[in-house]
């Protein structure tokens, strides 16, 4: 039994929460990962992992023993990319979240540079809305918008992205178009909410340097980007955007900017990735780069 390699597979169930998804995700044969961990869990003497028709979980050694492994096989790694090419020339599979518009407007556009620097790197990209669970899933960095909300997760800022408040011009013709907060009484707004803690969102402001929180009726809410976008070119009421998601429509006329004065505060970019991974030259090598990519003035477009 290779026990570096039973270690790999152990690690991967535990954080996948099943041997069929460990096994896809390290294209193994699934028996071959069911052989493995029998092997392991006889060579330690211990049972590592409760198994039930709907799931796997660790036992209490299990957990502890997954701790340890994880930092064992992030040594591990470190220690061979120091003598050998793997330093200067990661390879291997880079798991990668993030928002469906930054990596559709801001990440694709600009991921070839990255691919021609480490052309042994593989990368799957998810593209969504909904925050994924880093370590229970697999996924070695993620992309997030707004407040880090996981302690456990190492976290990177990138950017601090102006937002917009924006409405369509057909809405704006019927309830009229505000030049204060004031006249926003009897204007309405698309709401967002999380798909996931369901909490929901309204307007913020920055008035006078202090922020000020806007509840207005809704007839529309929606858990996606470009949903919600989508429900403001429709007429449904004012949102609140990064410029650079609402840049297109604003530049097309599908949709006016206004109370440019009160604009909303930026929204913190943030790469975030497990801490038994920090030392992964594919997370080192991604991490570095989206540093160095937000970091050129004008990537990530600022409001004219």
């Amino acid at each position: 039994m290779d026990r570096f390699n039973a270690m790999r597979v152990f690690t991967r169930i535990v954080e996948l929460g099943g041997f069929a998804r460990a096994a896809d995700s390290l294209q193994l044969p699934r028996a071959s990962v069911t052989i493995l961990i029998k092997q392991l869990e006889a060579y330690l003497g211990v049972q590592l992992l409760h198994r039930t028709t709907r799931q796997v979980s660790p036992t209490l050694d299990g957990v502890a023993y997954y701790q340890r492994c994880v930092r064992l096989l992030a040594d591990l790694e470190e220690t061979e990319a120091v003598f050998s090419q793997d330093r200067r020339n990661p390879r291997g599979t880079l798991r990668v979240d993030m928002p469906a518009g930054v990596g559709r407007l801001i990440l694709m556009p600009a991921l070839p540079e990255f691919s021609a620097r480490y052309p042994l790197i593989e990368l799957e990209i998810g593209l969504n809305d909904r925050p994924v669970d880093l370590i229970r899933e697999g996924v070695d960095c993620a992309l997030r918008g707004g407040p880090v909300l996981d302690d456990r997760l190492v976290a990177r800022p990138l950017a601090q992205m102006p937002q917009v408040t924006c409405a369509s011009p057909g809405y704006l013709r019927q309830y009229g178009i505000p030049r204060s907060l004031e006249d926003l009484q009897g204007h309405r707004m698309v709401e967002y909410f999380s798909s996931v803690s369901g909490k929901r969102y309204g307007l913020e402001f920055v008035q006078d340097g202090l922020l000020r929180e806007v509840e207005l009726p809704r007839q529309v809410s929606v858990n996606s980007a470009d949903g919600y976008l989508a429900a403001c070119e429709a007429g449904y009421g004012l949102v609140q955007a990064p410029y650079y998601h609402a840049a297109h429509s604003l530049q097309a006329g599908a949709l006016q900017e206004v109370l440019q004065a009160y604009a909303p505060p930026p929204l913190p970019l943030t790469a975030l990735y497990p801490p038994q991974r920090q030392l992964s030259t594919r997370v080192r090598a991604f991490v570095d780069w989206l540093v160095e990519l937000f970091a050129r003035q004008g990537h990530c477009p600022a409001r004219p």
